[in-house]
């Protein structure tokens, strides 16, 4: 009999897929979740695969190298996809490719499949993975294939099979959780006239339940990297788990938005990324001090194109790795601490401090100075604008103006 490895979650779709593919394939699955800090998520599956019809299940620990490996990389570069995602489910989906290929050629499997919609983004992120470490593999997508034409059909599906499903007809929401954030999609989300209800929010507090005083944490950062919190030196994943709790006390982190899907349409999300915020707004604050004008500014650009990369499910390839040399090498002096003010909703850095800050006091000041010829300025001047300055006695000249 030919193995297939499913990328299994235990939700609604991976659930009903293991019979599918029996049923249609005659294969035997063998399952495999990927604990990214689903937390009690991870509890039940064992038995829910082996009484859906898998005949394994691995259930991998890859928080660290999730952290390590896609997640601080991408913190970085300062990749956010139209200004607001934080990418949470993009970087998770290569990690978890690449787990897929490896147990499947541990068990000599024939194909992968996985539970990613053909309206979505993840297919393309889970497959382009697969083709890029092993296209030998032949990948298996469901939802491209079989009848089953929306979640309350899926849930009739598993119903028919006595198999429990975390989904009801009543709260239908598609939802990925890992270490970095929520994600919530579908039901009353899907018009954007409708604001979240107040019992969506799992991670966190809506911002108006917060508390009324602010919360004041430190951040020590090497090389661009959290390395510990209020001065405690915590493990990447620790480190991570803290920032969440913070956060999510004081209702940060909530991003609500239309993000533009690769496969071209337009759709409606709602995420919580607590500790996500904290970093990157703690991040962006000691390169502001750390980095010259010329290169932050480049490397803003080049994060709109890393971000993107990202969320295509383009992370095995030659420019993602290209761009990350660049960006370890902006990253050398990104060494400091930052004080951060939590409140309500809120995320604000009010300090910073680094020993290779650019900022000089001396030279910025607004009192008097010894180092600084302001007379200096205006040969600067003319010479910056000579360009306007010729083209408008063109003009002039020409009877343009």
């Amino acid at each position: 009999m030919k193995k297939v490895v499913l990328a299994y979650s235990g939700g609604l779709d991976t659930s009903i897929i293991i019979p599918w593919l029996k049923e249609n394939y005659g294969y035997e699955v063998i399952a495999m979740a990927a604990d990214l800090g689903q937390g009690e998520e991870l509890a039940p599956l064992e038995e829910k695969a082996t009484k859906s019809g898998a005949s394994k299940l691995y259930i991998e620990d890859l928080k660290e190298e999730f952290v390590t490996d896609f997640i601080y990389p991408t913190l970085k570069a300062g990749a956010v996809y139209e200004g607001k995602y934080l990418l949470g489910t993009s970087f998770a989906r290569p990690l978890i490719a690449r787990r897929l290929v490896e147990i499947a050629e541990k068990e000599g499997a024939v194909a992968i499949a996985h539970g990613a919609t053909g309206k979505g983004n993840d297919q393309v992120r889970f497959e382009l993975s697969v083709k890029a470490l092993n296209p030998e593999l032949e990948i298996i997508a469901p939802w491209r294939l079989w009848d089953i034409k929306s979640r309350e059909e899926a849930i009739e599906y598993a119903e028919a099979r006595g198999i429990s499903v975390p989904v009801s007809k009543e709260r239908p929401y598609s939802m990925d959780r890992n270490l970095w954030h929520l994600s919530h999609e579908g039901a009353d989300l899907e018009d954007p006239w409708n604001e979240p209800k107040r019992d969506l929010y799992l991670l966190g507090v809506a911002p108006e339940d917060a508390p009324d005083t602010p919360t004041y944490l430190e951040l020590d950062f090497e090389q661009g990297i959290p390395v510990t919190l209020n001065g405690e030196q915590l493990s990447p994943v620790a480190l991570l788990e803290a920032l969440n709790e913070l956060g999510g006390k004081n209702g940060v982190g909530i991003v609500d938005m239309v993000e533009n899907r690769l496969v071209g349409m337009k759709s409606r999300g709602v995420y919580e990324t607590p500790g996500g915020t904290i970093l990157y707004q703690a991040h962006q604050a000691l390169e502001q001090i750390a980095l010259d004008r010329v290169t932050y500014h480049y490397k803003e650009q080049l994060a709109l194109r890393y971000a993107e990369l990202v969320y295509d499910g383009v992370w095995y390839s030659p420019l993602r790795e290209a761009l990350d040399a660049f960006v370890d090498v902006t990253q050398r002096n990104v060494t400091g601490t930052v004080r951060v003010k939590l409140y309500k909703g809120s995320c604000t850095p009010v300090g910073v401090k680094s020993p290779y800050s650019m900022y000089n006091e001396e030279f910025a000041t607004f009192g008097r100075d010894g180092v600084y010829n302001q007379k200096d300025a205006e040969g600067f001047i003319n010479l910056f604008g000579l360009p306007l300055k010729v083209r408008a006695l063109m003009e002039k000249k020409s009877g343009l103006r």
